[in-house]
């Protein structure tokens, strides 16, 4: 198997701006050290033409999309390492309180299961979920927005209101 060819400084740049835009529209932030930022970029790009998907460049992927999505970045555990630890796993996207400096970053230690405890959590959802819902449905009181997961989301996806206008819908 052949290495793949080392990401251009202009398809990082690119894939840095366009990351950099959809985070704050999201409510989300990058990294401000902006040579580690764009370090985590060019592993993106690499994992991209490495499997044909954005694994998270800081875990081993298996190279199969189906087994690896929940660390396609954003990977799944990017909004609970956010709200328990102010960072992402590999840092690329923090919370308010780090981008301004008020907090400084601290190890996340690594909350994605094994492989054997991934298919013990499948079984499990499908023979204990509430309702047929594995996750409460949180519900955004200023637009709308329904997302079914353990915590309502730091801030709406849709018009950007705080975790506290969310209710849980069902």
């Amino acid at each position: 198997m052949t290495a793949p060819r080392m990401p251009t400084e202009d398809e990082v740049s690119a894939l840095h701006e366009r990351l950099h835009r959809e985070a704050e529209e999201g409510g989300y932030h990058l990294n401000p050290d902006r040579a580690f930022t764009r370090d985590l970029v060019r592993g993106l790009l690499v994992n991209t033409a490495r499997y044909g998907y954005a694994s998270c460049p800081c875990r081993l992927a298996s190279r199969s999309r189906s087994k690896d999505l929940d660390i396609i970045c954003p990977c799944d555990y990017r909004d609970p390492d956010l709200t328990e630890y102010d960072a992402c796993y590999c840092a690329l996207y923090v919370s308010g309180a780090i981008l301004t400096g008020k907090q400084q970053l601290r190890p996340v230690p690594e909350r994605r299961p094994s492989p054997d405890q991934r298919q013990a959590v499948i079984r499990e959802v499908r023979t204990t979920t509430i309702g047929g819902l594995a996750y409460p449905v949180w519900r955004c009181r200023v637009c709308g927005y329904l997302c079914a997961r353990k915590d309502p989301p730091e801030v709406c996806p849709v018009c950007k209101a705080t975790k506290e206008r969310f209710e849980r819908f069902i």
